[in-house]
């Protein structure tokens, strides 16, 4: 009598099942690259996520988002500076006709493909021209018959050499200025660079930062009141705005000044409260978000 032989059972899989369905409205796509990322956490990814989701003009304020979601205004902000150091959002100050300084916000949804586009913009290499066939020497030309003096022609005066890089550029400044240049497509997708075109335009960028020009005046100086049609050459449009507004030098610190020391102008912050512009030497929130000292710390006039 043969042995009977059971069949094991088949082993039911222990890791994640997916039980899809098409949508037919109402979705977002999102890709692996967000929904995957190694850097962002969890916050930063689903708070991404949400941003794409919503229509244009939408609000994103730190405010408008704490109301919207169980999280508070400290690890919203926390999120939103993640999408910022990674590409999926850039915040600006702009100011309105009416004189407010006001924050705008771009949302990116797929940062990798930007960088690849700004990549595929570099020159492809130059082939080597061939090398002219060899002809055989003409026969000499007769002599010309005496005439006229006539004075020789001036020869044609050399094209002006590109001006050389400052000497006060330090590799630290210049590496800074190639940052802030790549940058500058996060402003607008008009001033994307290829590398070639960032690193040619460094020096002329780590002038402004020696010259003690904040990263952030730079850019502002080069992204403002851009033209509204199509940008062809915006390595040329920054080359320009380089060479034709740089700032001049400041006058020695320890030189005596006959009006007295110069007064600080600290840079503008972004409210981590309210994301209205205010000048502060570090970043925080501004007045109005500041909440008043308590009773136990203030002080009455004697």
């Amino acid at each position: 009598m043969a042995d009977q032989q059971l069949s094991a059972p088949s082993r039911v899989p222990s890791g994640i099942r997916h039980v899809n369905h098409d949508h037919r409205r109402g979705y977002v796509k999102i890709g692996n690259h967000l929904a995957q990322h190694r850097q962002l956490s969890l916050a930063a990814i689903g708070l991404a996520a949400h941003i794409q989701s919503l229509p244009t003009g939408s609000k994103v304020t730190i405010k408008a988002l704490a109301a919207r979601f169980p999280e508070g205004e400290v690890r919203i902000a926390t999120a939103l500076r993640e999408l910022e150091r990674y590409g999926y959002l850039a915040r600006f100050q702009e100011r309105l006709p009416t004189g407010r300084v006001v924050t705008c916000t771009i949302s990116y949804n797929n940062p990798p493909a930007m960088a690849e586009a700004s990549r595929e913009q570099r020159l492809p290499p130059r082939r080597p021209e061939p090398m002219p066939t060899p002809r055989p020497d003409p026969d000499p030309e007769p002599e010309p018959r005496p005439g006229p003096h006539r004075e020789p022609e001036p020869a044609p005066a050399p094209a002006p050499a590109p001006a050389p890089a400052p000497e006060t550029v330090t590799p630290e400044a210049e590496s800074e200025a190639r940052e802030l240049l790549a940058r500058l497509r996060l402003r607008d997708p008009r001033l994307t660079l290829s590398e070639r075109d960032a690193v040619r335009l460094a020096p002329a960028a780590a002038e402004w930062l020696e010259r003690g020009v904040t990263p952030s005046a730079v850019t502002a100086a080069l992204s403002r009141s851009l033209p509204a049609v199509p940008i062809h050459s915006p390595a040329a449009l920054l080359a320009h705005r380089l060479r034709e507004q740089l700032p001049p030098r400041l006058p020695d610190p320890r030189a005596p000044h006959p009006a007295g020391p110069d007064l600080t102008v600290h840079p503008l912050r972004t409210c981590d409260g309210c994301e209205l512009a205010f000048r502060s030497p570090a970043p925080g929130r501004c007045r109005s978000c500041t909440p008043p000292p308590t009773a136990g710390t203030a002080t009455t006039a004697a």
